[in-house]
C-alpha cells in the first residue's frame, strides 16, 4: 500500500508569481481575439453585416438574443465581449446592443441557478441554496423591466454612457488612438495572414477570421477564470466568511464587486455563496448585496475588450453595461421600500421548489431557453 501511495503522481502547483505572468499573458490572449472578431467582420464587408445583424434590431429580439447567447457560453463576460467587438465594427449600433447587453445581464444567472441543483436531495439546504441563487435572478430581471423601457423611451442608459465616452475618447464617428490596439495589431495580421496562405479569401477568409476570434475570446477567458479561482479562491472565502458575517450592505456589494474584477467571472463570485447559504452559515439578505457588486464587477470585461477597438462606440457600449447595473442598483436596491423584493420573491419560488423540484428545472428551461426562443422568434 505504501509503495502504491508513493507512485501516486502529485498536483503540481504552480508559483504565485507564474500563475499571475499567465493571467496577464491571456488578458493579451483575449485582446487579441476580440480584435480579430473586430477583423473579420470588417474583411466579410458591410453587405454581410447588414444581413447578420438587421435581425435584432428590435429591443426584444435582442434582449433575448443576449439572453440566450450567454447561457450557451455560460459567461456574460464572453457574450458581452462579443457584442463590443460587433458594435467596434459598425455591425451593430449602440442602441441595439444595449438591450443585449441587458440579455446578458440575465443570462448569466443561470450559472448559479444551475449549481443550486446540486443540492437537490438535501430538502432543507435545497431551500436556501435555490433562494440565494434566484435571488440574482429576480434582481437582474427587474431591473431589465425597470430600465429597458426607459432607455427605450429616453435613451437615459446610452446617453449616460455616450457623455462619458465623449470626454473620455471623443465623439462618436471619429478614432481614438488606443493603445491596445497597437499591441494586438501584429498578431491579428499574422492570423490573417495564415488563413490567407492556405488559399481562403473573401466571405470565407473573413467568417473563419471571426471564428478564430470566437475561440480565442472564449479559451482565454476559460483560462483566465481558471487561474484566478486559483490565486485567489482561499482568500475569496476568507473574505466573504469574515465581512458578510457583519451585515453591512455597501461593503457586501463592494465586496462582490472586489471578487469579480479578480476571478473575471460574476458566476465564480454568486456560485461561491450558494454552498454558504445551503449550510446556513450565510442568510440571503447578506448574500444578495453581493450578487449586485458581482453585476458591476463582471462589465470589467466589456471594457478591456473595448481597449482592443479604436471606435468610441465601443467604449460606449462596454460604459453602458457598467451603466445599467449601477443604475439598476440606485433604482432598486438604495429605496428601502422596494428592496427586498427579490429577496421575497425568491424565497417564494424556492418554497414552490421545496414542495415540487422537479418545478426548479421548469423554471430554469421556461426561464433561460424557451421564453428567450419564443421572443427571438415573435420579434427577431
Amino acid at each position: 500500500m505504501a509503495i502504491a501511495a508513493q507512485e501516486q503522481p502529485t498536483r503540481f502547483d504552480m508559483p504565485t508569481w507564474l500563475r499571475s505572468a499567465l493571467v496577464f499573458g491571456l488578458i493579451y490572449t483575449f485582446l487579441v481575439g476580440v480584435s480579430a472578431l473586430e477583423k473579420g467582420i470588417k474583411i466579410m464587408g458591410e453587405d454581410t453585416q447588414e444581413k447578420l445583424f438587421s435581425s435584432v434590431d428590435n429591443p426584444i429580439a435582442g434582449l433575448c438574443v443576449g439572453i440566450l447567447g450567454t447561457v450557451l457560453v455560460q459567461s456574460s463576460s464572453a457574450s458581452t465581449s462579443i457584442i463590443v467587438g460587433l458594435v467596434a465594427t459598425g455591425g451593430i449600433s449602440v442602441e441595439a446592443a444595449i438591450p443585449m447587453i441587458m440579455g446578458a445581464n440575465i443570462g448569466t444567472t443561470v450559472t448559479n441557478t444551475l449549481v443550486s441543483l446540486g443540492h437537490v436531495r438535501q430538502s432543507s439546504e435545497f431551500k436556501r441554496a435555490f433562494a440565494a441563487a434566484t435571488v440574482h435572478d429576480f434582481f437582474n430581471v427587474m431591473a431589465v423591466a425597470l430600465l429597458l423601457p426607459l432607455e427605450l423611451l429616453t435613451g437615459v442608459v446610452s446617453k449616460t454612457a455616450t457623455w462619458m465616452s465623449d470626454r473620455l475618447v471623443g465623439t462618436a464617428g471619429s478614432e481614438w488612438k488606443s493603445p491596445v490596439k497597437t499591441w494586438v495589431k501584429k498578431p491579428v495580421e499574422w492570423i490573417v495572414d495564415i488563413w490567407e496562405a492556405v488559399g481562403l479569401n473573401g466571405n470565407v477568409l473573413g467568417t473563419t477570421v471571426v471564428l478564430t476570434g470566437l475561440v480565442i475570446v472564449l479559451l482565454s477567458l476559460t483560462f483566465i477564470t481558471k487561474n484566478m479561482r486559483e490565486l485567489v479562491a482561499d482568500r475569496v472565502e476568507r473574505s466573504v466568511n469574515n465581512v458578510l458575517g457583519k451585515g453591512s450592505g455597501s461593503i457586501a456589494m463592494l465586496l462582490g464587486l472586489a471578487i469579480t474584477v479578480a476571478v473575471q467571472s460574476s458566476s465564480i463570485t454568486t456560485s461561491i455563496l450558494i454552498p454558504l447559504a445551503a449550510a446556513g452559515v450565510l442568510s440571503l439578505r447578506n448574500a444578495y448585496p453581493v450578487t449586485l457588486g458581482a453585476n458591476v464587477g463582471t462589465t470589467i470585461t466589456a471594457l478591456l475588450a473595448a481597449l482592443a477597438a479604436s471606435v468610441p462606440e465601443a467604449l460606449t457600449v462596454g460604459l453602458a453595461h457598467t451603466t445599467f447595473n449601477v443604475m439598476g442598483i440606485a433604482l432598486l436596491y438604495v429605496p428601502r421600500f422596494i428592496r427586498y423584493v427579490p429577496v421575497q420573491l425568491a424565497e417564494g419560488l424556492a418554497e414552490v421548489a421545496f414542495r415540487r423540484p422537479a418545478w426548479a428545472v421548469v423554471y430554469v428551461m421556461t426561464a433561460f431557453i424557451v421564453l428567450p426562443l419564443i421572443g427571438v422568434g415573435i420579434f427577431g
